[in-house]
């Protein structure tokens, strides 16, 4: 290994890229905030060896020594063997574009980094093509690799340095670990030699499994953190690695050890990496997530207007839609401000089996909709509301005559992949996708559908037959699924359409991208939502969340306002006993409504501050949240408080200026604002409260 010799230094907004190239050829790849640009050790820097900042292993390589085999393909012989070639910059309509070059004698690799001006984030990918003859395999392929990060000894910061990353399971997700480096046994051996890795990701077909593909460092002490974010709805990992000084963060498709993915390259074809979204700052990871989250695109249907109240039949009839229950349901709450109605699981229930493993042959059960749909349809258009439906599109249940057409259906090593009661469609199948398009596109069109929800509810698991290795056959599958929902959207561009997978298995951003709302989690009427809603917003827009508040008749006034508030971290979605609920009942759930409709914007242009002190367990929540949303250019702030298992707590945040309470929903706080600062005390468990605060003109400070 050889030290760096130069350094290229590129200014992308408030963001520096620093291209190392080392003596050996290989081309480091670091960022650092324009703010910091003399912090500690970035000129020290330059005495290390950096990786390169392409990963990639190609079959047949020699495998990376240090004690790695088997844990890491980093620094494999291809990564060692690519030398810097050129780096040249292109101006685009937008923005800039670098381009990193490196080669070997088998392959070309480039790696992209595209900057659209004023914004506070890079898109990063990686492309790599076959320069020889004959075909070659890859095995895996970086879409990106920061170095450069803790590059010296600090021994007073130890523990300072933190490896942050988003856990998620069903209806438990976006948990936040912080892990001190020394707690991962990331720190160098006492001669650099042994090899240290922290690899992590989800194999699958649902990308938020495990963990979210979003994960950073967090350097306490120098005041710096480094975030990265995938766009990839298949199986992916992230690692973070140390073997000398510098510690290392890289992430792309699981590779052939985590993920079961090989892809063949003929010679002089090409390859691009999933997207990668990068970005470093000063204020810590929440900063990296407001970033990040801002890359995520606003739902341009809602731009100039309230964000939509939509009711979800599903908890109040589990299952069991029918023409009558729908018209009951709908003499309740017509007048009261909702704008969708959507009809959930059960319509083309089994008689005699029931809804859970029907889904497939998508055919209406006759006699729960003896009117078919066009009547159903037609009853919640004149009641005020637009018509929903849902589907679970990919997948077929055992109950369905599609079970057993398996030429259609996806295999693993010539077996049909069954999990629990459910099959999955081969998107890829010209058949499949004409059978979904009659039955799903059509269906749709006949009935003038407003709104669709895309439920998906398990994984194909680590892959599936169809291409030179499992990985990459599940890799071209979930393509072929978002192109089909992509369909969809073009043929229907006027609807609505939800992104669900059991709740929030697939909140990443290829999938985000192509829906307007998206499921925030199947945790519909626990007392963790509004602790689950807010670890959202660390990765998605909340005008696209949607929150669900299942009101019962059973319900006090304290539980109704706190259901209430927790549909304020996103988009209201309410369900319940809707048609059961007492007069006053109802005069606390259009209250809610109203003061929705009122912060809607706040919720659709804001940032978000976000407080957490409740405890380790999610079911057994202790202490209180509050969460600060500063809508755009500070002209309102949104304040959402719980508290739970606490006698009273005591709610304070500086402003960003001077602001006066607008108005208050939910259980009485005694608000208070001096200065810029905001008080209040929410007393007694499970108790909520949400303000709404105007800015006094002219008050708004930039810190």
């Amino acid at each position: 290994m050889g030290n760096c010799i130069q350094v290229k230094e590129y200014n992308f907004g408030d963001i520096i890229v620093c291209l190392c190239i080392q003596e050996d050829g290989q081309a480091g790849f670091s960022l650092y905030p324009a703010v910091k640009r003399d912090m500690t050790g970035i000129i020290e820097r330059q005495r290390y060896h950096q990786d390169n900042c392409v990963q990639v292993r190609v079959e047949g390589d020699d495998y990376p020594n240090g004690f790695s085999n088997g844990h890491t393909y980093r620094n494999g012989q291809t990564s060692k063997e690519l030398v810097y070639q050129e780096d040249y910059m292109e101006e685009t309509e937008s923005g800039q574009e670098l381009h990193v070059v490196l080669a070997s004698s088998a392959i070309r690799a480039e790696h992209i980094v595209q900057y659209r001006c004023g914004e506070n984030f890079l898109q990063v990918s990686t492309a790599v093509t076959n320069t020889t003859d004959r075909d070659l395999a890859l095995e895996m392929l970086s879409s990106f690799s920061i170095g450069g990060i803790f590059p010296s000894e600090r021994y007073e910061d130890i523990g300072s340095v933190k490896v942050c990353r988003l856990r998620s399971k069903w209806s438990n997700e976006g948990r936040l670990e912080k892990i001190p480096l020394e707690d991962l046994q990331l720190e160098p051996s006492w001669s650099g030699y042994g090899a240290a890795s922290e690899r992590f990701g989800q194999t699958g077909s649902l990308p938020v499994r495990r963990f979210f593909p979003i994960a950073g460092v967090e350097d306490e002490a120098a005041g710096v953190a480094w975030g990265a974010k995938l766009s990839v709805p298949s199986s992916w990992q992230m690692e973070f690695y140390r073997r000398e000084q510098e510690l290392c963060f890289s992430g792309g498709l699981a590779d052939l050890d985590f993920g079961h993915w090989k892809k063949l390259l003929r010679p002089g074809e090409r390859f691009e990496s999933p997207k990668a979204y990068l970005t470093v700052c000063t204020g810590g990871f929440e900063e990296v997530c407001r970033r990040l989250v801002s890359s995520e695109k606003k739902p341009d249907r809602w731009k100039e207007t309230q964000l939509p109240v939509i009711f979800n039949e599903f908890c109040t009839t589990w299952g069991m839609p029918s023409e009558k229950n729908i018209k009951d349901i709908l003499a309740k709450i017509k007048g009261k401000g909702m704008d969708y109605f959507v009809i959930d699981a059960g319509w083309y229930a089994d008689e005699v089996k029931g809804w859970e493993m029907s889904m497939g042959d998508w055919k209406i059960n006759p006699s729960l909709f003896p009117g078919g749909f066009k009547k159903c349809t037609e009853m919640i258009r004149d009641a005020g509301m637009r018509p929903g439906i849902w589907f679970e599109i990919e997948t077929v249940g055992q109950d369905a005559q599609a079970f057993e057409n398996t030429d259609l259906l996806l295999k693993r090593n010539g077996h049909v992949i069954t999990v629990g009661c459910r099959r999955f469609w081969d998107m890829r199948n010209p058949e499949a996708i004409a059978y979904l398009a009659e039955h799903v596109i059509d269906f749709l069109r006949k009935y003038s559908f407003s709104y669709l929800k895309i439920d998906y509810n398990d994984s194909i698991g680590v892959g599936c037959d169809g291409a030179e290795s499992p990985g990459e056959g599940l890799r071209q599958a979930v393509l072929a699924s978002r192109e089909f929902i992509r369909r969809i959207r073009e043929e229907l561009p006027d609807l609505v359409i939800e992104n669900c997978s059991s709740g929030g298995h697939r909140l990443e951003t290829s999938m985000m991208s192509i829906c307007d709302f998206l499921s925030f989690s199947d945790a519909h009427e626990v007392k963790e939502i509004p602790v689950i809603a807010a670890n959202l917003h660390r990765v998605l827009q909340p005008s696209k969340s949607e929150i669900w508040a299942v009101l019962r008749k059973t319900d006090d006034a304290r539980r109704l306002y706190y259901s209430m508030c927790n549909t304020f971290l996103g988009v209201q979605c309410l369900s319940g006993d809707i048609h059961e609920l007492s007069p006053e009942q109802w005069n606390i759930v259009e209250d809610g409504i109203a003061f929705y409709k009122r912060v809607s914007g706040v919720i659709r242009d804001g940032e978000t501050y976000l407080k957490q002190e409740n405890g380790k367990s999610y079911r057994h929540l202790t202490g209180w949240q509050s969460v600060m949303r500063v809508g755009d250019e500070g002209a309102q702030i949104l304040v959402v408080s719980h508290n739970f298992c606490e006698p009273a707590a005591d709610i304070v945040w500086k402003l960003p200026g001077e602001y006066e309470v607008a108005e208050v929903f939910g259980e009485e706080m005694n608000w208070s604002v001096s200065g810029n600062i905001l008080s209040g005390m929410l007393i007694g468990e499970f108790a909520a409260s949400a303000v709404l605060l105007e800015r006094k003109d002219g008050s708004l400070v930039q810190d």
